[in-house]
């Protein structure tokens, strides 16, 4: 049996939006979520949430075998320099926030969010 790492190779993010507070980003999480318990990620100073495109489709599965690309339909983030467990807005709406920062993909992708600050998108 052979084990092999195999990483992906580019990420495509579609539509990208900062929002100026990690508190910002919690609100917008939980209605994106429908109101639902909704988690974030954070590396790299970043803490971001993301929507896949689904690799349901033959051209998403051919891109995610071929070409080791994958697909993020929509990311938002806010800088957040310092990592805490949960954001706890003044609605009392409490978010987890997962630190992903011994993960290479998630650390490429908050420095990229992190060099575009204040970039349109």
């Amino acid at each position: 049996m052979d084990v092999t790492y195999e990483p992906f190779q580019k990420v495509a993010i579609l539509e990208c939006t900062q929002f100026p507070t990690p508190d910002d980003l919690a609100r917008f999480a939980n209605i994106a979520a429908g109101g639902k318990t909704t988690g974030l990620y954070w590396a790299e100073g970043v803490a971001f949430i993301y929507f896949p495109v689904p690799t349901t489709t033959e051209i998403t599965a051919k891109s995610l075998i071929e070409e080791k690309k994958i697909y993020w339909a929509f990311v938002s983030y806010a800088l957040m320099p310092s990592y805490r467990p949960l954001i706890e807005t003044k609605e009392k709406i409490i978010v987890p926030v997962l630190n992903m920062s011994t993960s290479s993909l998630f650390q490429k992708v908050a420095q990229w969010l992190k060099n575009r600050e204040g970039k349109a998108t």
